[in-house]
């Protein structure tokens, strides 16, 4: 489980507070308006923004006197953090190692997991020769060959038009469910939640609230949601 245990994060005067568990396996969106706390709230489990009190637990141990790199945790950002200068295969590669000494079996895996997200091909083509929607395929595959538990995305797919989203969107439910990760995505869009995350938190005014039933949550959402929303 993902545990957010009366954890507190201040950012000058932005104050983040959460309580809550998240079931190991689950696939959760998190919504509510911008500047409320959501990247901050993913921040706390990467452990790119620190507590001020209270703690973040994996299964049961507490992440804080862990850095970044060492979390049980991967991340994927809107821009995709792709290297302009390394090949779609080197990109993918830096998931097993950063040095980019992969061994043959790495780099079979490299070959397995670009075909997955269907870049069949495509691995010695740089980012720039790239559609948006192959780069994040070629995210994709990274955080999929990297296989942490914890799986963050921060509006990743924001940028791509609809169709293209809704095959992201899948491409990322069949990852997580063979990988059996814990996915918590950001989105701005209700659409983006009923589709992959049966489980919803919100987040309004520095408050991330408990996961709800989506479906439930969007039908009837919460007068500060539904001002959101519209």
């Amino acid at each position: 489980m993902l545990r957010f245990e009366a954890a507190e994060a201040r950012l000058g005067d932005f104050r983040l507070r959460a309580d809550f568990g998240i079931d190991a396996g689950a696939r959760v969106a998190v919504i509510g308006p911008s500047g409320s706390g959501k990247s901050t709230l993913l921040g706390t489990v990467s452990g790119f923004v620190p507590l001020s009190s209270g703690r973040v637990c994996w299964q049961g141990r507490d992440m804080g006197v862990l850095a970044p790199g060492e979390r049980p945790v991967s991340v994927l950002f809107q821009d995709q953090n792709l290297f302009p200068h390394l090949s779609v295969a080197q990109n993918v590669g830096l998931g097993l190692r950063p040095d980019l000494r992969l061994s043959a079996d790495q780099e079979r895996a490299v070959s397995r997991a670009l075909d997955e997200v269907g870049l069949s091909g495509m691995a010695e083509r740089r980012p720039a020769n790239l559609s948006g929607g192959q780069q994040s395929r070629v995210a994709l595959a990274r955080v999929a060959l990297r296989a942490r538990p914890v799986l963050l995305l921060d509006e990743a797919f924001s940028a791509l038009g609809p169709a293209l989203k809704s095959e992201m969107l899948e491409l990322l439910g069949r990852i997580a469910e063979r990988s059996g990760a814990t996915v918590l995505m950001v989105t701005h869009d209700p659409k983006d939640a009923r589709a992959f995350a049966p489980q919803t938190v919100v987040v309004i005014d520095g408050l991330a609230q408990p996961a709800v039933p989506t479906g439930p949550l969007l039908d009837h959402p919460p007068a500060p949601l539904a001002a959101y929303l519209g």
